[in-house]
């Protein structure tokens, strides 16, 4: 899509334009606009990682996984380590000045990246449906406490009301999200403290459930990965991109892990820690309802930690809004950004409806994470590759190009090699993925033949999808893409860039 002529420059590097409309999408971010710092960015991810999803996910591990606390907390940690995905796939905007799927033109091309962008979009659309379900949860904890049975009409009007407050913060751009997220962390830090403080009394390690063997191990593995670091590998530059190009890659790397792995392995823990007292939290309508009907932890917490948590999800929901905003440009919808958040809600609204009247919380997920390993681990692993094969830089002028003058043009505007292995990337994550769902048996052989009489079969979807994607894409495009990265550095010396 060519470059919007109409989009105003309306960045302040010194007050960051917060709580005005963002006019920017796809384009390229002059440096002039660049205001963000690798700390910068740490506030904002730290901002989106303190946070209840994550106390859900912890809870889920114990509930629906049955591990003992110890093996959930082994999987935390283990699952957040995959943070470093997300500082290695946000180097990439500093240089470029534009978002994920921008990028993503130097690799598949500028058609070819268009099917990995709607993956991303209905993607970010699946995250967005998450929270708003968390939030009619929470609006129905509040009813249940204030005593009124939140019956279907009730139900539904929570959803709408979760969905024209969703669009405010992406609506309004970058700047906006990224204060909201950082202005978030302090209060949640003191609820999930003095939830802990609650739950200390009450709450016990052992003898809690039998555990798992190493096949359900790996599914919940796989689970937490998908939740943490792998799952947001496809927005890292979305943000990073408004870090000058000497931003240090070091920093940005180190920022990101501390601000997400860091919180995020002790808020699951702290989830997976008032599951042994407080059960099935994480499943039914919402999610949240155990919360309303226990009397350990006091109800004026409760609602006081409802309310706050009502506020974040909006504020972390509209991350993924803006991404799927600046995805859906990217597709080649010509579209501004702001107005991509209208057709999101429009959307999320349908599926959150659905959702809300048809499936417990913990199924949603369940079924939601294994359709996002299966594209996001063979692309994370081709982007990657592609960018060392280039020498870790791209021309960002040629990535706002979509038409033949294109450096990236490749055949067609596809890369055939990036596409081939996607797809035998994405085979290879379905044939070694533990479904939640019913999968041919030739299409899931790996599963299949590690399945045991009590036990389901192992899960290896993202590590076979992340290297026989990353494998098969450098052996057949390696001489091209090396051939490139020549064109690109005589380009970037031509422009006085290298």
């Amino acid at each position: 899509m060519p470059i919007a002529e109409d989009l105003a420059i309306i960045h302040d590097p010194e007050t960051e334009q917060a709580f005005h409309v963002e006019q920017h999408g796809i384009d390229f971010i002059p440096e002039s606009e660049r205001w963000a710092s690798p700390l910068d960015i740490f506030g904002m991810w730290a901002g989106a990682s303190v946070q209840v999803e994550y106390f859900i996910y912890g809870c889920i591990l114990m509930g629906v996984f049955k591990f003992t606390f110890f093996q959930a907390l082994s999987v935390i940690v283990l699952g957040n380590l995959s943070f470093f995905l997300l500082g290695l796939c946000s180097l990439q905007g500093p240089n470029t000045g534009t978002t994920v799927f921008a990028i993503n033109r130097a690799s598949y091309g500028p058609n070819g990246g268009r099917p990995i962008s709607v993956f991303n979009w209905f993607t970010q659309i699946g995250f967005e449906v998450e929270g708003l379900i968390l939030i009619v949860g929470a609006g129905i904890v509040l009813m249940t406490k204030a005593g009124y049975s939140a019956g279907s009409p009730a139900k539904a009007a929570l959803v709408i009301g979760a969905v024209l407050i969703q669009g405010i913060l992406p609506f309004l751009g970058h700047s906006t999200i990224m204060k909201s997220l950082r202005a978030l962390i302090l209060p949640f830090v003191a609820l999930f403290v003095a939830f802990l403080a609650f739950a200390v009394h009450h709450a016990t390690i052992h003898g809690v459930a039998t555990g798992v063997g190493w096949k359900t191990y790996t599914e919940g593995l796989a689970f937490t990965i998908a939740l943490s670091g792998l799952g947001w590998t496809e927005c890292g530059n979305d943000y990073t991109r408004y870090c000058p190009t000497g931003a240090s890659k070091k920093g940005i790397v180190g920022w990101v892990f501390l601000g997400t792995a860091v919180p995020e392995i002790l808020i699951m823990a702290l989830g997976a820690y008032v599951a042994t007292f407080i059960p099935g939290i994480g499943t039914g309508t919402g999610g949240f309802l155990p919360l309303a009907t226990q009397s350990v932890i006091p109800a004026w917490f409760v609602v006081v930690f409802m309310i706050f948590a009502a506020l974040q999800l909006f504020a972390i929901n509209s991350l993924d809004l803006y991404s799927s905003g600046v995805t859906l440009q990217a597709i080649g919808v010509p579209v501004k950004r702001y107005q991509a958040v209208l057709i999101d809600c429009a959307i999320a609204l349908g599926v959150t409806m659905y959702a809300i009247f048809n499936a417990s919380f913990s199924t949603y997920l369940s079924d939601f994470v294994d359709l996002v390993i299966v594209w996001i681990a063979p692309w994370a692993a081709i982007f990657l590759v592609d960018w060392a094969l280039r020498r870790y830089r791209y021309v960002p002028s040629e990535l706002q190009k979509t038409g033949r003058d294109s450096l990236y043009w490749h055949s067609g505007g596809i890369f055939w090699p990036a596409l081939i292995a996607q797809v035998v990337g994405m085979f290879a994550a379905i044939s070694a993925l533990s479904a939640t769902f019913t999968l041919p048996h030739w299409l899931n052989l790996v599963t299949f033949h590690t399945t045991g009489a009590h036990d389901f079969g192992a899960d290896f979807s993202i590590f076979l999808g992340m290297g026989v994607g990353g494998l098969v894409y450098l052996i057949l495009a390696r001489r091209n893409v090396r051939t490139q990265a020549d064109a690109q550095d005589a380009l970037l010396k031509a422009e006085g860039l290298l």
